[in-house]
């Protein structure tokens, strides 16, 4: 017996499963807000607007796309967590005790695809947030922002899925914790939990995670396109900042409340990252089984893969929440449960406005290609 098409198989359109695959359709639950006041009169945001719009790059005339690229000469053996996987090998019984540096070198290349991969997944994250920004937010100067900040995110989903398919190959999917935190972003029905969730903690996070691979690398192409989108973080955590400390002055105490335990639930709450099984299925190997080994070998080797990170995160973050009033609200509520996890060492910690001011690799350049042409 013939099966009987779906209207949407009738229409031509792709079958359930491949939907499936392909996309994701998250319900939104927020008002939508059209605008009558045109008045410019938060000049914070106005400069910030400014400055993003003459700070907007092009990634195909201003990357260098022909630069060959090893994607072995982009890892590091000596990181946390390769230590941890080299210690693993010499344990008894370990899946991966037959590896060689070749092996170990190709488990990095991959778990630096799916860093990669996550960068990318994440931005497009940010995209959709910030078009939800623009949609939602009640203020003229804040919407202008927040779309020159959706033009970022789309710019920065670009250039990583264009590195990833040119240089590297395959990428990985989503994490289920980074799709499961956007998510969450996109479906509450308050507009400052965008800002705050995407603005302050996951941009934060990855001013963080830039950073350290910045750091690490010395691929030209990579490096520059870690250095653009840096400089434009940087400003989107600042209109988090300058946009949420004054909204924040006029909410109660109890919905003060919900915002930090909010931030406690991204933060002590949750995991910071999660690992990407498919890692280790491409290496033939299965992450339920080499787990165990990888734990046992970090104790072994007195390590932290995510130590550092982790520091650079609360760095970021931390000084920042200072400055919106939520470490103090509610009789200090915040600050004290941040104060038992260690966390108000960085309270005073170089925040955005120093960010602001460091990463600016756009001007930096452009300045310098100027004075070149002057002097030729």
């Amino acid at each position: 017996m013939t099966a009987t098409p779906s209207p949407g198989e009738e229409a031509g359109l792709p079958d359930r499963a491949t939907v499936d695959e392909r996309v994701k359709v998250v319900h939104d639950h927020a008002d939508r807000i059209f605008l009558w006041d045109y008045e410019r009169n938060r000049t914070q945001l106005v400069t910030l607007y400014n400055k993003a719009m003459a700070s907007q790059w092009n990634s195909v005339t201003e990357l260098d796309w022909s630069t060959d690229v090893d994607p072995e000469g982009l890892v590091d053996l000596d990181t946390p967590m390769l230590r941890i996987v080299a210690a693993a090998r010499d344990l008894p019984g370990s899946p991966i005790a037959a590896w060689s540096d070749r092996e170990l070198t190709a488990v990095a290349v991959e778990m630096f695809k799916a860093s990669l991969s996550q960068f990318m997944h994440g931005e497009q994250g940010a995209m959709m947030t910030a078009a939800k920004i623009v949609e939602t937010v009640p203020w003229i100067d804040a919407k202008y922002y927040a779309a020159t900040q959706t033009m970022d995110e789309a710019r920065h989903t670009e250039v990583f899925a264009k590195y990833l398919d040119c240089k590297l190959g395959d990428a990985y999917p989503m994490s289920p914790f980074l799709e499961d935190q956007i998510t969450a972003l996109l479906e509450d029905g308050r507009w400052d939990i965008a800002y705050l969730g995407m603005q302050i903690v996951i941009e934060s996070l990855a001013l963080a995670a830039f950073g350290d691979m910045l750091r690490r690398t010395e691929e030209p192409l990579l490096r520059k396109l870690l250095r653009y989108v840096m400089s434009d973080e940087a400003r989107h955590v600042a209109f988090g900042v300058l946009s949420l400390a004054e909204h924040y002055r006029d909410l109660s105490a109890a919905e003060l409340k919900d915002r930090q335990d909010f931030l406690l639930e991204n933060t002590l709450r949750s995991r910071l990252r999660s690992t990407t099984p498919e890692v280790w299925e491409r290496m033939g190997v299965s992450a339920e089984v080499v787990g165990p080994f990888l734990v046992e070998a970090a104790t072994t080797v007195g390590v932290n893969p995510f130590a550092g990170f982790r520091r650079g995160f609360f760095a970021k973050l931390v000084p920042n929440v200072r400055k919106l009033g939520l470490l103090d609200a509610n009789d200090g509520y915040l600050r004290e449960r941040w104060g038992e996890a260690g966390l108000l060492e960085f309270e005073f910690a170089d925040d955005t406005a120093a960010d602001y001011e460091t990463y600016d690799a756009v001007a930096e350049d452009r300045a310098r290609l100027a004075a070149q042409a002057q002097g030729a």
